[in-house]
Parts: structure tokens; sequence; C-alpha cells
């Protein structure tokens, strides 16, 4: 939409998680390091806690292209991806099985089930590979089907652990495992990393790394003061400060201005908010025709 008027080759503020643009902040490398370290090292349990849209989901597919890629990683580890966890136990027996290469649609007992995954672990030890299983949105498991997942990781030998598991989790994770029933679980757990909002430094490298490989090639497209009332309205929150920086853009497009401003911000923030008019409402109007003026723009073709 604004993408030639700024001089981008695509948008840069996407919400799907594209790896491509995965930025290596601080705290996502420090996460991502710990990640690969207690697969090495075959700790068992980790957890990745963060509050929505603080990046689990990018870096979990992160980790999922350094499994499949990584030629030592890939030769060491089998990778099973359950990206819907709300499902029963037997669900979940399903779903992991299929990762794995087998056919259980056949079968309806929980304990047939998890025999044959087991079977198919073992084989796969014998081939010196290890069985990770990655969860999304974890914070979603029925505790039932946690407690199933836990089964799993009961296989092991005297040297090693052969299934690894890692949830990528919202905070309402963490009291769902404070559950007595799941005290063996927390056991195990050896590592947790809780993701935190980013902080202004941290939110120009994420919108400068962006803009640079979507094709910017220019001076800052974001001022000082800009950033800081962007980052401000976002919370440091990687997801809304796509949200905002991507209207802001919109709202600038739709003024020709070749730079935002922080008019631009605040209708880019009062956009997202469902009481903007009771608020402040010399701004809903501004959102309107800035909509507008965007609409009619498109229509006549400007570039």
């Amino acid at each position: 939409m604004y993408e030639s008027h700024f001089g981008l080759s695509q948008p840069p503020f996407s919400l799907s998680p594209d790896t491509r643009l995965f930025v290596r902040l601080q705290d996502h490398e420090r996460c991502f390091s710990l990640l690969t370290h207690v697969l090495e090292t075959g700790e068992g349990f980790l957890k990745v806690i963060g509050d929505v849209g603080t990046g689990k989901t990018i870096l979990c597919r992160r980790l999922l292209r350094y499994l499949s890629d990584d030629p030592v990683a890939q030769s060491r580890f089998f990778s099973v991806y359950i990206p819907n966890p709300m499902l029963s136990p037997i669900g979940l027996y399903r779903a992991v099985g299929q990762e794995l290469g087998l056919n259980l649609d056949d079968q309806n007992a929980s304990r047939n089930l998890l025999e044959s995954i087991n079977r198919r672990i073992l084989a796969l030890a014998s081939q010196r590979q290890g069985v990770v299983i990655v969860v999304d949105e974890a914070q979603s498991l029925p505790a039932d089907t946690l407690e199933a997942l836990r089964l799993i990781t009961n296989l092991e030998t005297e040297q090693q652990k052969l299934v690894q598991i890692i949830l990528f989790g919202q905070p309402e994770l963490d009291e769902l495992l404070r559950q007595s029933r799941f005290r063996q679980l927390r056991q195990r757990i050896t590592f947790a990393h809780y993701l935190k909002p980013l902080s202004l430094a941290s939110t120009r490298q994420y919108i400068d790394f962006r803009l640079l490989h979507c094709g910017y090639n220019g001076p800052g497209l974001f001022s000082p003061r800009v950033l800081k009332a962007l980052h401000k309205r976002a919370g440091g929150v990687p997801r809304m400060i796509n949200v905002l920086a991507h209207k802001t853009l919109l709202a600038a497009y739709a003024a020709r201005r070749t730079t935002p401003s922080l008019a631009d911000v605040k209708l880019a923030w009062m956009d997202g908010q469902p009481d903007a008019q009771k608020l402040s409402p010399w701004l809903a109007p501004g959102i309107a025709a800035a909509s507008l003026v965007v609409l009619v723009l498109l229509l006549w073709g400007w570039p």
C-alpha cells in the first residue's frame, strides 16, 4: 500500500511470524541460546513464558527451523510440533504419532497409542536421534492432556532422556503448572525463560532492522521523538510495535509526508481504542479522514 512511497520492497511490519525478519534482540537471543543449550545437554523440559505479542511464536518457528535445517541438529533430533494444544489426551497422542510418522487413526485406547509412540521413540534412539516435542500456546493445554504429555517423557535410558519437551506459553501456563497434580511435571522443568517487553533501544533496533530488510535505504525514518512515542504507546511489545508502526506509516502516507510525525502515532494508537471518540473526540474524525484519503488515493492509483 505505502511501500513505494517510503522506498520499501515489502511490508516491514507484517504480523505473520516471518523468520527472515527475526531480529536478534538481546532477550530473544538469550532465550534462543538457552533453548539450544538445553537440547544439546539433554536437560528434558523447558518453558518459555511471555505475554501476548512478545515474540514467542517467532522464537518457536526459529527453533523449528534450527532443528530442521542445521545439519548437526538434524542428525541428533527428530522434532514434533504441536501448534494447537487444545486436544484430548488421545488427540495429543495421535498428533504426536502422526508427526513421528505413525498411522494411529485406528487406535482408540490411550495405552495402545502411548505404547506405539514409545516403540517409535526407541527406534529413533537406536539411530542416535532424540525426540523434541515443541508445543506452542501451551497455556491452552487441558489438564488431562498436559498429564498425558508428561507420560511421554517417562521414556529414558540410564544414560539419557529420549524425549525433550519445550513449552511456549502465556503467563497462564504458570498458573496451570502450579496445580498440585503437576508437582512431578514442575520438578522436570529444568529451565525457564520469561520474555520481557523491549526497551527503547531495542525498539529502535527492531524497527531499523525490519525496515532495512524490507528495502529501506535512507535516513532514520522514525525520528527519536516519534520512536519514543511509538515505544510508549506499544508498551515495548513487538506485536503492538508492528501494529502501530504500520498504522503510523499509513497515516503519514495519507498525509503525503515522507517521514511520520507525532500526530501520525497518535492517530495510529487511537485507531485501536474502542472508545476513541469519548477519550479524544478531535482525533476520531482525523482517523476517519486519514482512512478516506488513503482509499481515494488507492482508487486514483496514487503511488
